[in-house]
């Protein structure tokens, strides 16, 4: 258990390197399975759910070695074909690992994923259309076990743009010795950052970041070094950050179309943002307008992982917002503790309405999850007086220690370590 204790009220001010991305990173790690031989990874942020997918990677037998942001993977030795449960329990999109196990040894195994209890995530997207490509799999005491039989050409029709299926497609067709043709398939930068992970490895992939995606696989895929892409929902936290304090930041490292959404609500809402050669400023105004109705959609659209910090900014706005979650059916877990801090939000299904107030309070609020963790960091570095935000390892999934990054910009923040007292019930800390 980690406590961030912070002591708010602090503008924030200076000058950061956006950090990689994780859900770039995660596909693009598990790729090296599809190769025999050593890749460099740069930009390859250290956060929870890097290290837990390198433990599944050094289970399979691959060789990890960490070089300041550089991560070395030598994939020559790696013939494991089964995930352990305790393994794939710790995240939920090691899924994914699925599709280059298929693609390297024809075979694979892996229990039911993990991760932050979002809701349904169905994976029906990813045996459907394993299945559609050759792959005989057979449910065995909550283990899938697929075995490729008659790799062909094929033609996949997602019902959803799903990010998730989308890769695991991706990592299996760029291994096979045919054509593979995703429509519907997921449009965000992170498939960008994969194809290009996948044509440097010899495969031919073309189409990412339009809705069809054909994958010409090779029977002989090389080791590569590729460079990951910035994290867009990390930079967009600290924007917010410097927006929530009345502060201002440059952001260095970070392809502003990659953060269209949030830097069009940041400047609608009052914040001079400017784009530089290699970054963004961002000044605050003294308080923000509000959003309007935001509503979470598929990449172009704005980002389900940026509602809940976009929801601490809402927080603050004079005027009243609207988010509607469209994505995920339990990404309201953080507007209890919201409201703790001072917040005025009613929620009604997936949708949840925000009021403004002039300034919230310190309290002791829980994270119950990686994106609404961050934005009771975010409602801290805003609020009067201490707050203590308890996180059980979420916020470290995708966020490399937060709060020295924070620190450099001129918060108060501390991460503690150790087991606080336990929080009342959810109905108590809800009311109070």
């Amino acid at each position: 258990m980690v406590t961030y204790k912070i002591s708010g009220a602090r503008r924030l001010c200076g000058e950061l390197d956006a950090q990689g991305a994780k859900n770039a990173a995660l596909p693009i790690l598990t790729a090296t399975l599809l190769t025999r031989g050593l890749n460099i990874i740069e930009n390859c942020p250290r956060i929870l759910d890097v290290e837990v997918l390198l433990d599944i990677l050094q289970h399979l037998g691959c060789k990890v070695t960490w070089e300041e942001d550089r991560l070395l993977v030598d994939t020559a030795s790696a013939d494991g074909d089964s995930i352990p449960e305790y393994l794939m329990r710790k995240m939920r999109s090691s899924v994914i690992l699925f599709g280059a196990l298929l693609g390297r040894l024809r075979s694979g195994e892996i229990s039911s994923p993990g991760g932050c209890e979002l809701g349904p995530r169905p994976i029906n997207f990813h045996i459907s259309a394993f299945e559609q490509m050759g792959v005989v799999i057979e449910e065995r005491h909550g283990c899938l076990h697929g075995v490729l039989e008659h790799p062909h050409d094929t033609t996949i029709n997602l019902e959803f743009p799903s990010v998730g299926a989308t890769e695991n497609i991706m990592l299996l067709a760029a291994a096979l010795p045919c054509t593979t043709t995703i429509y519907n398939a997921a449009r965000e930068p992170e498939i960008e950052d994969l194809q290009a992970m996948l044509c440097s490895m010899g495969a031919g992939v073309r189409g990412a970041g339009t809705p069809v995606l054909v994958i010409r696989g090779s029977g002989k895929l090389r080791p590569v070094s590729h460079t990951i892409i910035p994290d867009r929902v990390v930079a967009a936290t600290y924007l917010i950050g410097a927006a929530v304090t009345g502060g201002e930041l440059k952001l260095n490292h970070v392809q502003e179309r990659h953060l269209n959404a949030a830097t069009t609500l940041l400047s609608q809402s009052g914040c001079q943002i400017e784009r530089l050669p290699d970054g963004l400023y961002l000044k605050a105004p003294e308080r923000p307008r509000p959003l309007g109705v935001v509503r979470t959609m598929p990449h172009p659209g704005f980002p389900t992982d940026m509602q809940a910090i976009f929801m601490t900014y809402a927080a603050l706005a004079q005027g009243c917002s609207v988010m509607i979650e469209t994505i995920f059916e339990s990404r309201f877990k953080h507007v209890p503790e919201l409201r703790r801090l001072g917040a005025n939000i009613v929620v009604d299904g997936r949708m949840a309405v925000i009021t403004g107030v002039p300034w919230l309070y310190g309290a002791t609020v829980r994270a119950d999850d990686l994106r609404g963790g961050a934005a009771l960091i975010l409602a801290g570095l805003a609020a009067q007086g201490e707050t203590r935000v308890l996180d059980n390892g979420h916020i470290a999934r995708g966020y490399q220690t937060p709060e020295h990054f924070l620190r450099l910009l001129g918060a108060k923040i501390e991460a503690l370590e150790g087991h606080p007292p336990a929080l009342p019930p959810e109905e108590e800390r809800d009311r109070g």
